[in-house]
């Protein structure tokens, strides 16, 4: 079992999302920390891209302000390398297609193995072109996590089947951003995931309150969250760390 697979071994998983560098490299490691000691299960770093195309405005701004500040792909891997000192806490990466190309597919994935990272998300690659990133980053002993949208019907279990570390639900067509109300039936498409495998399932997108996250914790194996942290960040900028860690203690509470 893959180290992201134990993140769902405790109960539901509660999975936030943070903008590396946003508002500085230094505050985001502290932030990993405090999530990690608030309850988090897993923590998804973004390494910001100029062309976030899967992400609404609240992470594309946080992209842009990271960006503005300076963050590179190395920075990151070295902020990583000192959190790996004081935290074994899952880590995956979330990015786009074109931050892993201009670095190298075989040099990235080497590099995040070797800092501990566990696992890659890249919401631009089609599933059919996953081949690619999947297998260097497989080689490297890495998740290369799929995702599954409202629209893939047919393909779920196809998606399924072949997935690993966890399946990523995305339970609003769109961007990323916080909904009012999640219309998409996520029960129905995390069953036809578990009819073709048991692979952990857990949702995302648009999920930014804890009764939300409690009614979706019911139907999948755990919840992520990124705009509404993301929005913390962006209001709070420095002093962000015990607004986001409150704020993760009352999601894990809630899905409990």
């Amino acid at each position: 079992m893959s180290k992201i697979q134990q993140a769902f071994q405790n109960g539901k998983a509660f999975i936030p999302f943070v903008t590396c560098g946003d508002p500085s490299l230094e505050v985001t490691e502290e932030l990993v920390l405090a999530m990690a000691e608030a309850g988090a299960d897993l923590v998804e770093l973004g390494i910001p891209f100029s062309d976030p195309t899967a992400e609404g405005p609240v992470i594309q701004e946080a992209n842009g302000r990271a960006l503005a500040g300076g963050v590179t792909t190395d920075k990151i891997f070295r902020m990583v390398e000192r959190i790996r000192r004081r935290s074994s806490i899952p880590l995956v990466f979330m990015t786009y297609a074109n931050v892993i190309f201009s670095y190298g597919t075989e040099r990235f994935a080497a590099a995040a193995a070797e800092l501990g990272m566990d696992g890659l998300i890249l919401p631009d690659v089609p599933y059919e072109e996953k081949e690619e990133f999947e297998v260097p980053f497989r080689n490297q002993g890495l998740d290369f996590i799929s995702m599954i949208a409202p629209t893939s019907h047919q393909r779920i279990q196809q998606i399924a089947r072949e997935a690993h570390g966890f399946l990523y639900c995305v339970s609003s067509l769109g961007v990323t951003g916080m909904r009012s109300r999640i219309t998409t039936d996520v029960g129905e498409m995390v069953q036809l995931a578990k009819e073709a495998s048991s692979i952990p399932c857990a949702v995302g997108f648009g999920i930014s309150t804890p009764d939300q996250a409690r009614q979706m914790a019911r139907k999948a194996d755990g919840v992520i969250v990124g705009s509404a942290i993301v929005r913390l960040c962006g209001q709070h900028g420095p002093d962000c760390v015990k607004p986001v860690a409150d704020y993760v203690r009352q999601m894990k509470e809630a899905i409990r």
